[in-house]
């Protein structure tokens, strides 16, 4: 916590982070802070000015800019609050990411071009456009025996036209810098230009745990980490998941990917054999609606299992010439597929007045018209549709 003034309170606007309709708030600057404005990687820290959330800190020039919900005082003396639990998470990722780009440098030569601390996991871009599994290991192993080292981490600011600056790592300043340059040290390892907050030892890490490696921009390699708490809440999630599987699977975590693969082997096998059961199904319903004395004009049809070709069997086998066929798969209170087939001028006419009322898409050439159907439970009225068609087309039908 921290006593600070407020020095100005302007109406504004923010735009969530996940889009939607602006957020109208005030933009408030103090005389001090203790959250940390979005920069240089990281993301802002969230607390409370008072009783007031402070929803987004972003930086302009030398200030801190805090967006909160309710308008304050200018010249009011106020109690700032610190998200810690976030701050801290931060803070672990932050050293992390400096401790794991300086190791790399120094094992194997790849340069940090830029990072990204996500909500879920971190990533750092490596100048690289290879990384294999032998260097993530090595990379882990030397990162953790740091953190077990208990190397100290401190900050101390030099002045902008300062010799020094030069020799420490960086990717450069922001065009809008104003005032002295921070500097991070991690004692006999790194020395890097940061605004971001830290650890003051890399013992508060606790553990560094390397995901792996995805294929990056430009020929380079992005490297997917988590540090210290993360760490804990994965394995915990994983573990969690382990427990679900021992459950559903009777057997034990070393055998749930043995498990898996049978699994889908018999999924696969019972899927072809149903694909072979509708074919037949399919054909048998053509031939029973076929063998009737009285040729109907109209065929209407809805099960719930089937695909295309299951309607589409059904259309060859029954005939498309003189009968109006209206076939549906799916659920009925869901989404479902629909096939119109018929005579070519008819289903031409009525295909697009279908796909209306079933609230879907479809297209159509040579005397059929398919696709998406989103409210199957309309199916009642497209018959009544095309039954009223044929009655137009023949009076005595």
């Amino acid at each position: 916590q921290f006593t600070t003034r407020v020095v100005s309170c302007r109406a504004a606007e923010l735009r969530p982070e996940g889009g939607g309709e602006p957020v109208r708030g005030f933009q408030v600057v103090l005389e001090d802070t203790i959250l940390f404005p979005e920069g240089g990687g990281q993301p802002d820290d969230r607390g409370l000015i008072g009783d007031v959330p402070v929803l987004r800190v972003t930086r302009r020039g030398p200030e801190a800019v805090h967006f909160v919900p309710a308008a304050l005082e200018p010249g009011a003396e106020v109690l700032l609050s610190l998200d810690w639990e976030r701050r801290f998470d931060h803070m672990q990722q932050h050293s992390g990411q400096h401790l794991i780009s300086a190791i790399a440098e120094q094992m194997f030569g790849f340069k940090t071009t830029s990072w990204e601390l996500g909500r879920q996991r971190s990533v750092i871009e490596l100048d690289t456009p290879l990384v294999t599994a032998e260097q993530v290991t090595a990379l882990e192993n030397s990162v953790n025996e740091k953190i077990r080292d208990r190397v100290p981490v401190t900050v101390r600011e030099l002045a902008a036209d300062d010799p020094e600056v030069e020799t420490v790592r960086s990717r450069g300043l922001p065009d809008d810098h104003v005032g002295p340059v921070r500097v991070v040290d991690i004692k006999g390892i790194d020395s890097n230009l940061c605004c971001g907050t830290h650890v003051s030892n890399l013992s508060d890490l606790q553990v560094i745990k390397l995901l792996g490696v995805e294929k990056g921009k430009k020929n380079k390699t992005n490297l997917v980490f988590l540090v210290g708490n993360r760490v804990l809440k994965s394995i915990e999630q994983s573990h969690n998941t382990e427990k679900a599987l021992t459950s559903l699977l009777k057997n034990g975590p070393s055998e749930h990917v043995e498990a898996v693969r049978r699994l889908q082997s018999s999924v696969k096998l019972l899927q072809k054999n149903n694909l072979n059961l509708l074919r037949d199904l399919a054909v048998l319903i053509a031939r029973d609606f076929k063998s009737k004395p009285a040729p109907r004009q109209l065929f209407v049809l809805h099960r719930k299992e089937g695909d295309s070709e299951f309607m589409n069997i059904i259309a060859n086998e029954i005939g498309t010439e003189e009968t109006l066929l209206f076939l549906t798969v799916g659920d009925e209170k869901e989404a479902g597929l629909f096939l119109l087939a018929g005579p070519v001028e008819a289903v031409e006419n009525l295909g697009p007045r279908v796909a209306e009322l079933l609230g879907g898409k479809g297209a159509g050439k040579r005397g059929r018209f398919q696709g998406k159907a989103a409210k199957m439970s309309r199916r009642g009225e497209v018959q009544a549709l095309l039954q009223e068609f044929i009655s137009h087309q023949n009076p005595e039908a």
